[in-house]
């Protein structure tokens, strides 16, 4: 279970990881295609385009860019370059492929002045519907470049293209196709060698968790055969001599002179009480034999105290639980802890015991009416019984929780998984 989570874990950030590391070489290859796309451009602008903007071009006389037509023809042809403009500096159109365009002027963006003066070109992907980029709306998502370029007179002018994004998008591809699969696989032999180390440890807590639960299981059974002890003892020994000895009185009673008569009529019946003080507490000290009683039977057998003490019981019990022996033994133990010490200390008026199960869990809660206490000045860890119970409940995956404040009783609900194995006997 533990390795399966750690496991979980390590490929939720596997996940985690590797997207934003995927976003990012994505951006980093578009920044990189950008970059040639600039480079591609500023060569075509510096070689083949500007030699031929003579004045003449610029001038926008009559058949003066037939040779930049020609020029630039074939990479029109073949789709490589979707569409050229040469910009002047003012946002005249002096030259464009699509000739309907040569002669219109623009708004121009503020930051061509900074490109003009020989800053870097600009690029961008994008669909394209600014004022002139009408003929460009239909293509797409576009790469669109500006470079400067040198007119033959010397005059600074504005060269853009257009191209078709494959180009970009083919080398974001390769990109992340190169270097996503090597990323993950680091992360996985990452993942593989700290798996090792994971399986040792958490075979090493499973061990102390089975020695802690065997250690707890010991203290439990240890604490069951004392009980036992001590009831056969009082029962045997005890409780017989202190029955002969009250038969004794009896007849003592009746054969005693009318001045002590009483004497040993009231010797006899403190003698009596204490009798069956002691064989209500041989009865609650040795545990029914659940086996044969079942939990329901012995959770009501373990109430019968309390309606000695004037405590009214009302109990929530299914009949037909569904527990195996393990975890019938520790929700009775907890019941036996808790009646005792209502019994004992609460002054409750009213005591609740339900038992409930669904599919996953069954639930043992006790509540009762009585002076309860003070949570942080008498914590139910000062008492061994329910502390241990509540340790074992813990090792076995379940829980116990107590609750209580003065003058508004006590409630103790345990619970444990219906699925999980306790080892607990």
């Amino acid at each position: 279970m533990a390795v399966g989570r750690f496991l979980a874990i390590g490929i939720i950030a596997m996940i985690i990881v590797a997207v934003p590391a995927a976003i990012w070489v994505r951006e980093l290859s578009e920044r990189n295609a950008m970059d040639n796309a600039i480079q591609h451009t500023q060569r075509l602008a510096a070689y083949s385009v500007g030699p031929l903007l003579t004045d003449a071009v610029i001038a926008g006389e009559a058949g003066s860019t037939r040779r930049l037509d020609e020029r630039l023809a074939p990479r029109l042809s073949d789709g490589s370059i979707v569409r050229v403009k040469v910009w002047t500096p003012e946002g005249r159109i002096v030259y464009s492929d699509l000739s309907t365009l040569i002669g219109q002027v623009f708004t121009l963006p503020t930051w061509t002045s900074e490109l003009l003066a020989g800053g870097k070109g600009r690029a961008t992907l994008e669909l394209h519907d600014d004022p002139g980029d009408e003929s460009e709306t239909e293509a797409g998502e576009l790469v669109e470049v500006y470079v400067r370029a040198t007119s033959v007179s010397g005059d600074p002018l504005i060269f853009e293209a257009y191209f078709n994004d494959d180009a970009v998008r083919e080398e974001q591809s390769a990109l992340v196709v190169g270097l996503i699969p090597a990323f993950l696989l680091s992360l996985g032999a990452l993942q593989l060698a700290q798996l090792f180390p994971a399986v040792k440890l958490a075979r090493r807590i499973q061990g102390h968790q089975s020695m802690k639960r065997q250690l707890l299981q010991h203290a439990i059974d240890a604490s069951d055969l004392e009980r036992q002890r001590i009831a056969r003892d009082l029962h045997d020994d005890v409780i017989q001599d202190l029955a002969g000895l009250s038969y004794a009185l009896e007849a003592e009673e009746r054969h005693s002179t009318p001045e002590n008569r009483a004497l040993f009529a009231q010797a006899k019946e403190i003698l009596q009480k204490n009798v069956r003080t002691l064989r209500a507490m041989t009865t609650e000290l040795y545990p029914p034999d659940l086996a044969e009683l079942g939990l329901p039977a012995a959770l009501t057998r373990l109430t019968a105290p309390l309606l000695e003490h004037g405590i009214a019981v009302k109990l929530h019990i299914p009949a037909d639980c569904d527990l195996d022996r393990e975890r019938a033994a520790m929700f009775y133990r907890v019941a036996r802890e808790v009646l005792a010490n209502t019994a004992k200390h609460a002054r409750a008026g009213v005591l609740e015991l339900s038992l409930m199960q669904d599919q996953d869990r069954t639930i043992l809660l006790i509540h009762d009416n009585g002076c309860g206490f003070d949570m942080s000045a008498d914590a139910p860890e000062n008492h061994l019984g329910l502390r241990i119970m509540r340790d074992t409940i813990q090792v076995a995956g379940g829980s116990l929780e107590v609750r209580s404040w003065r003058g508004g009783g006590t409630s103790v609900m345990a619970t444990l998984d219906r699925v999980a194995p306790v080892h607990a006997r």
